[in-house]
């Protein structure tokens, strides 16, 4: 009996909060407003502090890759004087601390939700490092990228060689004198070597099987064209790949400077230097796989097809447009380098550019796949109450972006607030026949 009496007041002085939000960047905060908005009693919990990601991941000289005009989080679209622009590093923060400021969420930061359990009497345990709560329904808004990718075979590199993540990296001046090997042509990789080719860096990089786009295509942005063809509406259930389209490496472009392509041949052209896929390392000898031809000549050819199927759209709409061209390489490498010496090509820094592993450990759930990925269908999980958001291709291109965000947390708190009124129904039903 007392032990019963004892569980029955713990439990009594354990706050309780209806839905908790875990993680404080424009996704927590997007289904934070929607929350607020449908009067919905919440608790963000963030870690570190809201949008941190944006001021310790990103280098100097980052801007967005997407247009301005594309920046729709909930109640707080682009207002500035450059829509067709792309915000750099200081003007997004500035534009994320403006939707903080806006949406004045009930955040807690510099608390850590160190683990949420499924409760047999039903909701969620959710243990902090500043204490526990329960909670009526649960939503993961942390991202996907939470774990830094290096390779278990970087223990065998020289104890010289600098080595770095993509997340570490702030600018050229701040490492080492030598030339630089960056390991990835991703988003990141691309435009981390472009930042130190430009800043007259010696760099090598390994080429990865990361599509291109243009940045400009017929008198404009590509991002613009897509736009209309209505590609960023397409739910993921309707791409050709399905929910494998979720595993693609996105396309690198860059948005520096007003915006143009990133062009990996022309870099060649230019002295630096290109491999194929890393694929061992022995000492200061570094050596690839023969993948760099293929890897070239796939990024053109999707490049070209993005560019083609615009021509069509242009076409079947009549619209007037400057004229169609097809990309024609520059440059092609004779043969695929297979190997590289630190000691001869004098390099000292290596960047990994090879993204990162989600982490959600802290979810006691059953709704992970085998590779630790949440299965969901527009962010509604098989458990009742548990909901992800902000993830890539979560309903749409735009899901992890600023652009489909708004809709997404629109979507989620819908089902929230139905829950909610489900379990007011179930309740008040329970008490009429009690």
């Amino acid at each position: 009996m007392n032990e019963e009496m004892n569980a029955m007041t713990n439990s009594a002085t354990i706050p309780h909060i209806p839905v908790a939000v875990v993680g404080g960047g424009q996704a927590g905060l997007s289904i934070s407003y929607e929350l607020k908005r449908r009067c919905v009693e919440h608790l963000v919990f963030e870690k570190n502090t809201a949008m941190h990601v944006w001021s310790t991941r990103r280098w100097d000289n980052f801007c967005l890759v997407t247009p301005n005009w594309q920046c729709q989080l909930p109640g707080y679209p682009y207002s500035g004087s450059d829509p067709d622009g792309f915000m750099k590093k200081d003007e997004i923060i500035a534009y994320l601390e403006g939707f903080l400021k806006a949406v004045d969420p009930p955040l807690r930061e510099g608390v850590a939700v160190r683990r949420v359990a499924v409760r047999p009497e039903g909701g969620f345990s959710v243990e902090t490092n500043a204490g526990s709560y329960t909670a009526g329904q649960i939503v993961v808004a942390s991202g996907g990228y939470h774990l830094p990718i290096v390779p278990r075979m970087a223990e065998r590199l020289p104890k010289e060689i600098h080595q770095i993540h993509s997340e570490q990296y702030r600018n050229a001046a701040s490492l080492p004198e030598g030339a630089v090997l960056v390991v990835g042509s991703g988003q990141s990789g691309a435009q981390i070597a472009e930042d130190l080719h430009l800043a007259g860096r010696k760099v090598h990089l390994a080429v990865g099987a990361a599509p291109r786009c243009a940045r400009f295509y017929r008198g404009r942005d590509v991002v613009t064209w897509l736009a209309d063809m209505g590609y960023y509406d397409m739910p993921v259930d309707r791409h050709p790949l399905r929910e494998g389209v979720r595993d693609n490496t996105n396309h690198y472009v860059t948005g520096r400077d007003g915006g143009r392509d990133i062009d990996l041949r022309r870099f060649a052209l230019e002295g630096m230097q290109l491999y194929g896929a890393l694929d061992d390392i022995d000492g200061d000898v570094l050596t690839f796989r023969p993948t760099l031809t293929t890897a070239l000549d796939d990024a053109d050819k999707i490049y070209n097809g993005i560019n083609a199927s615009i021509d069509k759209y242009i076409d079947e709409n009549g619209i007037e447009a400057p004229p169609p061209s097809v990309y024609v390489p520059p440059w092609a490498p004779q043969e695929d380098p297979l190997s590289l010496s630190l000691d001869e090509t004098g390099v000292t820094t290596i960047i990994w550019c090879i993204g990162f592993q989600p982490d959600f450990r802290w979810l006691d759930a059953p709704v992970f796949n085998g590779g630790g990925h949440p299965q969901h269908r527009r962010g509604v999980t098989r458990q009742a109450g548990v909901y992800f958001l902000g993830l890539p291709w979560l309903h749409t291109w735009g899901s992890g972006r600023f652009s489909s965000v708004a809709r997404d947390a629109s979507f989620l708190a819908d089902r929230i607030e139905e829950q909610l009124a489900g379990a007011a129904d179930a309740t008040e039903t329970a008490e009429s026949l009690s």
